[in-house]
């Protein structure tokens, strides 16, 4: 299968294309393995919406939901054995790429319990229990940037553990998780931890940025307001590339570099647009530069695939421009600190609300011996 030209021309660009999705059925079908022979797709991304949505479709789980309750296992136990399954099947597809990018990409996501997102100490173990129990070198481990999370990713990294750090929406919760991030590699070099081996992606979202402060530039109302709507998510997004390149441009990075370390790249996620009424692949086309991931949704892949732009940097040209939205954002009247501070308690409700739904599914399934009531 050769690769589709517009994502072929994106990788070549820089950015890594991540799948944005799993399920059972695409693992059965081969449906994975056409996306990184034909649509340059080279890692995977999941999270409890996406696991509540393929555990309620078809009946591809039903088998090993019906072993589980044979043996009387919890729901949460369960639903660990159903999504490490997945993430572990997934894993082993990557594996080739994996290993031909030495351990870039070919990476598989799989997050912790989103309720204990305000809980370090329960996010560390949990973290700790997916990593032995994937048993997969190239998984990483999702842990939220809450304010809870930023000393659980310092811990996991120097335990070793490969991490994908999620929900991040602030310019300053960005620039604490790449503290993190660094502060884990010192004490993980310092217990004697190859420092090459671990890995981390600090996932930024992108169109929730849109959704909000676009509703609030139409309840203001003013012409000069209305002009901003959907520029905040990209021009957000650019300035957190330039804090990328500051930190990992830094003497305490070159230290660590020295060491063997490994930047730790800024992944655009929630990548597929709102709005209808704006270009379907913009955070894709706007958000070009090298060394970064770029997670979608398989439609805005298809979309890319189809009609996508690729410029060589559509990053570092354009970032005063970017500060200049920002600027323009604050004096029509947007409270940039109130925005991703919504974001992340809503980032976090959402994905607690999905788990939810998970359980619930799983726990219909158990008492049915498999089979949905």
């Amino acid at each position: 299968m050769s690769a589709n030209a517009n994502l072929a021309e994106l990788s070549e660009a820089g950015v890594s294309v991540w799948l944005d999705d799993i399920s059972r059925e695409r693992l059965e079908t081969g449906n994975l393995a056409d996306l990184i022979a034909g649509h340059s797709v080279v890692g995977v991304t999941s999270n409890p919406t996406i696991f509540a949505g393929a555990i309620s479709k078809g009946d591809e789980y039903d088998e090993q939901i019906a072993d589980l309750a044979v043996r009387k296992v919890s729901v949460d136990e369960a639903a660990r054995a159903i999504t490490t399954f997945d993430i572990r099947w997934a894993a082993d597809v990557l594996a080739t790429v994996y290993e031909t990018s030495e351990g870039v990409d070919g990476r598989v996501s799989i997050e912790v319990d989103p309720r204990l997102a305000h809980d370090t100490a329960a996010t560390i173990a949990e973290a700790k229990a997916l990593w032995w129990t994937v048993d997969r070198p190239n998984t990483l481990i999702k842990i939220p940037a809450t304010k809870a999370g930023l000393p659980a990713i310092t811990a996991a990294i120097a335990a070793g553990i490969s991490v994908n750090v999620t929900l991040i929406f602030s310019l300053e919760r960005y620039r604490e998780v790449m503290d993190a991030y660094m502060a884990g590699l010192e004490s993980a070099k310092a217990a004697g931890h190859d420092l090459s081996k671990i890995h981390s992606v600090a996932s930024f979202f992108v169109s929730r940025v849109d959704s909000e402060i676009d509703k609030r530039l139409e309840k203001i109302g003013t012409e000069e307001a209305k002009a901003l709507k959907g520029k905040a998510a990209v021009a957000n997004a650019r300035l957190a590339y330039r804090e990328f390149e500051n930190a990992f441009g830094s003497p305490r990075w070159e230290t660590l570099a020295g060491s063997g370390a490994v930047p730790q790249r800024p992944l655009w996620a929630s990548t597929s647009v709102k709005d209808p009424s704006y270009r379907d692949v913009m955070y894709v086309e706007d958000l070009i530069a090298p060394g970064t991931v770029n997670t979608m949704p398989q439609k805005t892949i298809d979309d890319f695939a189809d009609h996508g732009e690729v410029e060589a940097d559509t990053i570092r040209p354009f970032v005063a421009d970017a500060a200049a939205v920002m600027t323009r954002l604050e004096s029509v009247g947007v409270d940039y600190a109130d925005v991703v501070k919504v974001l992340e308690a809503e980032g976090v409700d959402k994905f607690i609300v999905s788990w939810n739904q998970l359980l619930e599914q799983i726990e219909s399934k158990l008492k049915t011996g498999g089979e949905q009531k």
